[in-house]
């Protein structure tokens, strides 16, 4: 994602007795750190792919951020650009990846937002076809419109589904 200033700050007001709000805002340099200690929590249970802190600084730019009023990160979600791959219709598609909501605030509406920034981004930039891929539950991607699909044939390098995951796609 090159154009920052075009993605809208989204406050989500959190059904918990706090009131501080969440917010979702893109990742800059300075929060590569936080992208990969929320992220290592999932990678150690095999939920995530394993990504070194140095391949986060690399794809900060890729990466939306859900932190709460006090500016602890909540979650974060990545979103990868790439041409339709073979047998599609032909335009821009694009992979969310390394989805994950810190384990105190699922529940709370941090993946929605995330989610829905994710998609307007996708939306924004004339993409087509918006593609994940889990090995957990899908109900979250469900209930925003994605449904169960084949694997693209050619996926960005390093985010290919991996074996037992389902992918789910949604068009725009």
């Amino acid at each position: 994602m090159t154009s920052r200033s075009a993605l809208p700050v989204v406050p989500l007001p959190r059904p918990s007795r706090s009131s501080s709000p969440v917010v979702v805002r893109a990742a800059g340099r300075d929060d590569a750190v936080a992208l990969y200690r929320l992220s290592r929590v999932f990678a150690r249970t095999g939920e995530l792919r394993e990504r070194s802190m140095a391949r986060y600084a690399h794809d900060v730019d890729d990466f939306l951020l859900a932190e709460s009023a006090t500016g602890r990160v909540e979650g974060c979600a990545g979103l990868r650009f790439c041409a339709a791959p073979e047998g599609r219709d032909q335009g821009r598609t694009a992979v969310v990846y390394n989805f994950c909501v810190a384990a105190a605030s699922q529940g709370r509406g941090v993946g929605t937002a995330l989610l829905a920034a994710l998609l307007a981004e996708a939306a924004a930039r004339s993409v087509g076809t918006v593609f994940a891929a889990t090995s957990g539950g899908a109900a979250l991607f469900l209930r925003h419109g994605f449904t169960v699909t084949d694997a693209p044939v050619t996926w960005p390098a390093g985010l290919a589904p991996r074996p037992g995951s389902r992918v789910l796609g949604r068009t725009l």
